[in-house]
């Protein structure tokens, strides 16, 4: 599915809906340049995962991961600071759990053997000031929004 939004709440929008209609256990992964909305779209599967407002959801540079409560545990990871090799000591597959759902902002730092079929991708492209083009791919037995 590719989609034109217009502005970052309406990218935040989407990733709501596609938020709301996760059961756990997903990865969502995240392509795209500095500044292209990726941390808006994580903010908008916040949403749509029930994480409480009280949560600001951030990108993690620094941290590498942060955790945040909801309807299931939201996993938000950024992999901006890391080399491929570095990828791979991270652990990630300790948070695959069932009750989890996690979102990897610079996907493209992801080593291929580590990225599942299952995953759901999200290729955003800038087009203009607010306007990117969002390219998402959902696994088979994903739902569109």
């Amino acid at each position: 599915m590719t989609v034109v939004s217009q502005s970052p709440e309406e990218t935040r929008s989407l990733a709501r809906q596609i938020g709301e209609g996760l059961k756990g256990g997903e990865i969502v992964l995240l392509y795209g340049d500095l500044g292209v909305g990726k941390t808006v779209f994580v903010q908008g599967l916040a949403e749509g995962l029930g994480v409480p407002e009280d949560y600001y959801v951030v990108s993690p540079s620094f941290s590498l991961i942060n955790e945040y409560p909801g309807r299931l545990r939201l996993v938000h990871v950024d992999l901006y600071r890391l080399e491929p090799a570095q990828v791979e000591d991270l652990g990630l597959e300790d948070y695959l759990e069932k009750d989890s759902v996690v979102a990897i902002e610079w996907a493209e730092r992801l080593p291929s053997d580590l990225i599942p079929e299952e995953a759901i991708l999200v290729r955003m492209q800038y087009l203009k000031e607010d306007q990117r083009r969002l390219e998402i791919t959902l696994p088979p037995r994903q739902h569109t929004p």
